[in-house]
């Protein structure tokens, strides 16, 4: 039995740091399409937080990210995507969200058609994940609680 679980184990760990992020159509900031693939430079680690406007979890997890972004740019050099899973009807709202929240350090994009949200096997949010500089899944989680901000650091920092 252990053998099994340890099994599992390994293999899931496996899957996930061979996952890599799809290349999918979204909007950027601007209205523009973007491609998620360029989200991957080959230089620096990100993390990627899957947010809706209705989901006040999702708005506490990225407005403590953007609190302690400051703090954590002296550590680890990172990026945050903010991707707004808000439909066309709701798109405005979730761009006039991120602007007064102060999220300008983020990219934030805007996939009205849930495309990137499918593509990453994302079926709540907030989810996030962190993802190394060649585009490999390395952590991910799902839901929010006030200090779970802090493993995603932890992770960023393991990645320099």
């Amino acid at each position: 039995m252990k053998k099994i679980l340890l099994s599992i184990a390994l293999l899931f760990v496996t899957s996930m740091a061979m996952a890599q992020i799809p290349a999918v159509k979204v909007e950027n900031a601007k209205g523009e399409p973007f491609i998620t693939a360029k989200l991957i430079d080959g230089k620096t680690p990100m993390i990627i937080s899957f947010w809706a406007t209705t989901c006040k979890p999702c708005i506490k997890e990225l407005d403590a990210i953007n609190d302690a972004m400051p703090d954590w740019l002296e550590e680890a050099n990172f990026r945050v995507v903010a991707v707004s899973t808000d439909d066309s009807r709701f798109v405005s709202q979730a761009r006039t969200l991120a602007e007064g929240h102060g999220w300008s350090d983020f990219t934030v994009l805007y996939d009205k058609n849930q495309d990137f949200m499918r593509a990453m096997n994302v079926t709540v949010t907030p989810q996030v994940f962190v993802v190394d500089k060649n585009g490999r899944i390395v952590y991910s989680h799902t839901g929010y609680t006030p200090g779970s901000e802090e493993e995603l650091i932890r992770t960023i920092r393991k990645l320099q």
